[in-house]
């Protein structure tokens, strides 16, 4: 099976084929972890949803594995000034929903959004789909090795405010771990790194991929972090 995904040409695949050895974590995850063991929002049964992707993109930088995400731009309606995963929703041209109709958005929204070249990217595996309820979105979290690493930045600052990686090191570091609390009263995992504040879906996904890859360190629950912590 090729192990370079595009988003021109034939079918995007998926091969586990010379993965680095740290990443074998991640990827045992893709084959065990179920989807309420990632989110307790699961897509509606009813098949309600705009159906859309993101790209969970891993390399290896100067200090070592690292995590390729994204500043979105203050001024959009939604998720503004958010850090997040490249992504969005799926586009007629992407195909079906059912079959590698994510890989393609995953790829399309990453090249699009940070300048990513996809030919440098190796998808490996695809998490279940979650639901976000605040914007009505169906997510498939497609996880990409950076096989080829290339240039990555802003593309459109109507759409991104930065783009950045995050050492795997920074985000287990128990120091940069915290709970926020949305002003709903949801709780949930956060991570200052970077001179930025990942929460929401972002950071659930980092924080359960963390766990179940074993690579999670015992960090302060009781840490809270204000939404508004740079205000």
């Amino acid at each position: 099976m090729a192990r370079v995904s595009g988003t021109q040409g034939g079918p995007v695949v998926l091969s586990k084929d010379g993965l680095p050895g740290w990443l074998e974590p991640v990827a045992r995850v893709v084959d065990t972890v179920e989807p309420l063991q990632l989110s307790r929002f699961l897509p509606p049964k009813d098949g309600a949803g705009r159906q859309s992707a993101v790209l969970i993109l891993f390399g290896e930088g100067e200090r070592g594995p690292e995590l390729l995400l994204m500043e979105r731009a203050s001024s959009l309606r939604s998720h503004a000034g958010q850090p997040s995963f490249p992504g969005g929703a799926l586009d007629p041209e992407d195909g079906d929903p059912g079959t590698d109709g994510p890989l393609r958005a995953a790829l399309r929204e990453a090249e699009e959004e940070t300048g990513l070249d996809p030919s440098g990217v190796q998808l490996f595996g695809v998490l279940p789909r979650l639901y976000i309820p605040v914007s009505g979105f169906v997510v498939t979290p497609v996880l990409g090795w950076w096989r080829e690493p290339s240039p990555v930045g802003v593309v459109d600052p109507n759409e991104t405010a930065r783009v950045f990686t995050v050492p795997v090191a920074d985000l287990t570091n128990p120091d940069n771990r915290a709970t926020t609390v949305h002003p709903s009263g949801h709780r949930g995992p956060a991570f200052l790194v970077e001179s930025a504040l990942v929460w929401g879906f972002t950071a659930g996904v980092i924080d359960r991929l963390l766990h179940f890859s074993g690579w999670e360190r015992p960090w302060d629950r009781g840490k809270q972090v204000p939404l508004d912590w740079r205000s």
